[in-house]
């Protein structure tokens, strides 16, 4: 075996798709069940992710823009010229492209996890199994255990978010994702409903050390919607690393994407496009090393990792935000909502000469 890929959801599919490609034998294990079981992100894709890969229709839906709400449930609604969100069926989305990646020849072990690896000469010894891989990349999430076992980085820093999916909410405007600013209940983040392809998602998220109060968020958007006909059909939860790229990805045959990285932006917390991009970057680069004697990935990859230093520093001040009153009295001032559109429409860079231009455009209307 060539290479064995550990992880099978966006960043780890992305790198064994292209890998395989290029002529690559390679092997994709992931702990869970089955593709898509117990998902732990939203899934909403934004523009460049949705560019990336052509996803069949029934699978994602279209979201225009994003109506932000202040502490005391003013909203105002904010658009990017030709820019849209994709809300997705994550669990579908991911058992489709886990088709697609077996379709190529990749061979898929669902329910197997990664207890360990040492590398002998020119292949890794992995503990419980008789496979002798050339190359491991490790996709396998912000707690990576590719990375503890290989002595690589790991993330330090995280957001815990939580989601409900549920159905039968009412008066949700169904082309926006309506993202809420609670420095008591999001604190560090912002809280979320997002109409779905069957549904309707409900989470926040707040920094690391506090434990992010669901039920009492629920209860402050039954101010906004309709909450009285509606049920819980699943939920979900996690970390994600916001501490921005790591230094020490790879080497000597092993090399980590998407979240294992913590290649997700510490302002947003989205990492999905990256995932892609640079997972089949990866892929790539292996199948060029392996086969053609090419540079290690790790050389061909690190100059095409994002700079996060701004989002990063951004980040430090929104973990320290003022207090709901004051966000309220200046949240939606024009410097306050000119800045919103840059971190939810920021596909000509945060802080780029395209970026800032985008601001006169009158993309930005009250809603309520």
């Amino acid at each position: 075996m060539d290479l064995y890929v550990v992880g099978g959801s966006f960043a780890g599919l992305a790198c064994a798709r292209a890998a395989a490609v290029l002529g690559l034998e390679v092997v994709v294990v992931d702990r869970k069940p089955e593709p898509g079981a117990h998902p732990h992100t939203t899934g909403i894709l934004v523009q460049e992710a949705a560019s990336a890969i052509d996803i069949p229709r029934h699978l994602t839906r279209r979201v225009a823009g994003v109506r932000l709400y202040s502490p005391s449930l003013r909203s105002v609604d904010l658009d990017g010229s030709g820019y849209a969100f994709h809300a997705t069926d994550l669990p579908g989305l991911m058992r489709w492209m886990a088709e697609e990646t077996s379709a190529v020849g990749v061979e898929m072990r669902n329910g197997v996890r990664f207890e360990g690896a040492r590398r002998v000469g020119s292949r890794f010894v992995l503990d419980g199994s008789r496979d002798r891989p050339r190359f491991i990349v490790g996709a396998d999430g912000p707690r990576s255990r590719v990375a503890q076992v290989l002595g690589l980085d790991r993330n330090t820093e995280f957001l815990i978010g939580v989601e409900a999916e549920y159905r039968g909410i009412r008066g949700v405007d169904p082309d926006r994702l309506h993202v809420f600013l609670d420095r008591e209940l999001a604190k560090g983040y912002i809280g979320w409903v997002v109409p779905g392809v069957d549904g309707f998602q409900v989470g926040l998220a707040a920094r690391q050390g506090i434990r992010p109060d669901l039920p009492s968020f629920t209860a402050k958007i039954g101010r906004v919607f309709d909450m009285a006909g509606a049920a819980v059909v699943s939920h979900r939860a996690g970390p994600i690393p916001v501490g921005g790229g790591l230094r020490r990805i790879g080497g000597d045959g092993a090399l980590l994407v998407g979240d294992a990285a913590g290649l997700v932006s510490p302002l947003t917390a989205g990492g999905i496009h990256n995932a892609l991009h640079i997972g089949r970057l990866a892929g790539r680069a292996v199948a060029d090393h392996l086969l053609d004697d090419g540079p290690d990935p790790l050389q061909v990859i690190e100059p095409l990792l994002p700079d996060f230093r701004w989002k990063r520093k951004l980040r430090l001040l929104w973990n320290h935000a003022p207090p709901n009153a004051v966000i309220d009295r200046l949240g939606f001032s024009r410097p306050a909502l000119a800045a919103a559109r840059l971190v939810f429409f920021h596909h000509r860079g945060l802080l780029s000469a395209d970026g800032w231009r985008s601001l006169a455009e009158p993309a930005i209307r009250r809603a309520g």
